[in-house]
């Protein structure tokens, strides 16, 4: 009966009551686990009511009289109700000015103990407050592995809608994120720490999510860093290129991407002069411009390492930096004082920017294609692959120059029904062998109907232009190329001459 008096009791707002007769049997009967429920649910209810910042002296207080229970392992429904209450407590100290992390701390290390079921979502819940509220604080860690990231729900793994319909990074991406953040090597008042085995150990969760996820953009990039930290360059390009293909547009990719290439100089070179092309505040690619000024010198390019060194301490002046002593060293070297500024290096890192589209896309198919017409005008070529199928692609960003006649290797990113088609990488190639496949020799008898502005030689078409770029007439000798093209009319191949 004295368990169901105490619910009464709780259940008109008399606690204090409650509390006294949930008390008075738990002495009677220690070991009794009903006088323990009973008095739990006081103690969760004495919770709830002090669930806000200021009055965390009592929430706190009222945590630990749970946690002296000792509750059996089986005992999960009061802890699950109480998932929600922390939480709450948890995101409200998190909305003070300055947090109070150690007070957080404090709420962890009590509950720690609690039987929470797990997975669930009071259990994601309580994740996601202390996430909040630790994931800049050294104690992340450990209330990472408490929690376990196995313990995460199918639906942690989505993106969160709030309600003004924006979109938040996913749970499981935002926790990886964060701990590999912890992980990484630390520079603590001068002090380097890295702790290489929860590194390694760490790994093979990451590269499972990096693997299984691949809409989480972050983690890639995070393994990338941690392999980097580890000295594991070999299999550093394999996971960051998915990464750096859907962030190639920032400049930090790049330089990250230039780890895996310390041996080759030329695709280090590359990687800045693509980094120092991408548009980002020139303050942030002032560590770039030395590390490229820096080959520059090794190679006695004089006046492209000046034309670099000049911009770094018009940035470092701009913003009252210090100017770094390698600088200042450089600047006080007799090339520097004969060299001269180019104002930019823009024309030589356009040079290479074909080389880094080759790094991020070495291991994308590469296809043939024949350049069938080139419009010059709007810098569109229109090809043929060698399955004989059509499209056509802007080539200005990788090609100076194309004309019709000529070999490409392409990587195709995708194309439209309309035969439009984006393009990762474009380089001119010379294969004969497939060139012939499209191009012919023709030498015939010109025919050009009375009154007709367009002509034939055996049989093949030859456009109006042609005939008056080459002042032809009825019954003329030509010698020349016929280039194979693709009637959308008749809907069949035939020839053209070129």
């Amino acid at each position: 009966m004295s368990f169901k008096q105490i619910k009464e009791l709780r259940q008109a707002g008399q606690l204090t009551d409650a509390l006294e007769l949930a008390q008075n049997e738990l002495n009677a009967q220690p070991d009794n686990i009903w006088n323990k429920r009973a008095i739990a649910w006081v103690f969760y209810d004495f919770v709830k009511q002090h669930e806000n910042p200021a009055q965390y002296d009592q929430f706190l207080h009222w945590l630990q009289e749970l946690e002296k229970l000792d509750l059996p392992e089986d005992e999960k429904m009061i802890f699950d109700n109480l998932s929600w209450q922390i939480g709450k407590m948890v995101f409200a100290m998190v909305k003070d000015e300055n947090p109070d992390t150690g007070k957080i701390w404090k709420i962890f290390q009590t509950i720690k103990s609690f039987h929470f079921t797990k997975p669930s979502e009071a259990y994601s819940f309580i994740y996601s407050a202390f996430h909040k509220a630790l994931k800049e604080n050294f104690h992340f860690i450990e209330f990472a592995n408490w929690w376990n990231f196995d313990n995460f729900l199918p639906e942690n793994y989505e993106k969160e809608k709030l309600q003004n319909g924006n979109e938040i990074m996913a749970m499981v991406e935002q926790a990886y994120i964060a701990y590999s953040k912890h992980l990484l090597p630390q520079n603590i008042q001068g002090h380097y720490e890295f702790n290489r085995e929860k590194a390694t150990e760490f790994l093979p969760k990451l590269t499972n999510v990096v693997d299984n996820y691949p809409k989480f953009q972050y983690p890639a990039y995070f393994k990338a860093k941690l392999l980097l930290a580890l000295g594991d360059k070999d299999n550093l390009l394999g996971a960051l290129l998915p990464f750096a293909r859907k962030k190639r547009n920032d400049f930090w990719v790049w330089d990250i991407l230039s780890e895996a290439f310390s041996h080759n100089k030329e695709k280090v070179i590359a990687c800045y002069c693509k980094a120092l092309s991408c548009y980002s505040p020139p303050e942030m690619l002032v560590g770039v411009r030395q590390k490229l000024a820096g080959l520059f010198v090794e190679k006695s390019m004089y006046n492209e390492a000046k034309t670099e060194i000049v911009q770094i301490l018009e940035i470092k002046k701009a913003n009252g930096h210090k100017i770094p002593n390698t600088v200042n060293n450089w600047q006080n070297s007799s090339w520097y004082s004969n060299a001269v500024d180019l104002n930019n290096n823009s024309a030589f890192y356009r040079n290479y920017l074909s080389e880094a589209d080759e790094i991020l896309f070495h291991d994308t198919l590469q296809t043939l294609v024949f350049v069938e017409f080139v419009n010059r005008d709007r810098s569109i070529l229109n090809f043929i692959d060698g399955e004989f199928r059509t499209g056509f692609f802007k080539y200005d960003r990788f090609l100076k120059e194309v004309r019709t006649g000529d070999v490409l290797k392409v990587r195709f990113q995708q194309g439209n029904d309309n035969g439009r088609y984006q393009v990762f990488t474009a380089f001119k190639h010379t294969d004969n062998n497939f060139k012939n496949n499209f191009l012919k020799e023709v030498e015939g008898t010109v025919k050009i109907k009375e009154g007709a502005n367009f002509g034939f030689v055996n049989d093949i078409y030859m456009h109006p232009t042609l005939v008056v770029k080459y002042k032809l007439s009825n019954g003329m000798n030509f010698k020349g190329q016929a280039v194979k093209s693709f009637n959308k009319e008749k809907k069949e191949w035939g020839w053209k001459i070129l």
